[in-house]
């Protein structure tokens, strides 16, 4: 819900994880994901227009927890990796290096997983990743992180996500990343 200053403000009824319309609610999604990462209005703008084609793709999943007042407080969005998209040709090199090419097959890939500020800490973001995995038809789940040591790396590797690749670097992205792979279903 909203406070009287315009912010989120935690809401006592709990949330609920359920199936998200991602291409009728993609603003209100890249709102959560501007307060949890620390997303400039310029790089929204990039990003709803990547979301929007990613929400039509084939295989594409999406997962949002929603507060009693119907707030989206987080949100999760995956879908079968294909070595042709832009993500996979990026980690790929890194991949390779290391050994650990052959994960881009037959992998689910979690695209964003994000939960607002005010929501954090009360198990949603765990929640949304393995409810959104559990319904994949694949053997393995990648995803890609800030490759520092945060409570979302942690989450990860809880659920038995690991290091496959580190210090990959995405041209609009201003710290490197780790990509991390996890076999399914994921640890509870």
């Amino acid at each position: 819900m909203l406070d009287s200053s315009g912010g989120w403000a935690p809401d006592s009824g709990g949330t609920v994880v359920g199936p998200l319309d991602l291409a009728s609610r993609v603003d209100e999604a890249l709102s959560v994901q501007a307060d949890a990462f620390g997303l400039s209005p310029e790089e929204v703008g990039v990003r709803r227009n990547i979301v929007r084609r990613h929400a039509s793709a084939p295989g594409v999943r999406a997962l949002g927890a929603t507060t009693a007042r119907g707030r989206l407080a987080g949100f999760v969005y995956g879908m079968p990796n294909d070595r042709g998209h832009w993500w996979s040709s990026m980690v790929l090199p890194n991949l390779t290096r290391e050994g650990n090419a052959g994960w881009l097959d037959d992998a689910f890939v979690i695209t964003e997983l994000h939960v607002h500020p005010d929501f954090q800490q009360r198990g949603i973001g765990r929640h949304l990743i393995t409810a959104l995995t559990d319904g994949a038809p694949h053997p393995r789940s990648l995803l890609s992180a800030v490759d520092e040591e945060t409570p979302a790396r942690a989450l990860y590797r809880a659920l038995g996500y690991r290091d496959l690749a580190r210090r990959v670097h995405f041209p609009s992205a201003p710290r490197p990343y780790a990509v991390m792979g996890a076999w399914l279903p994921l640890r509870r």
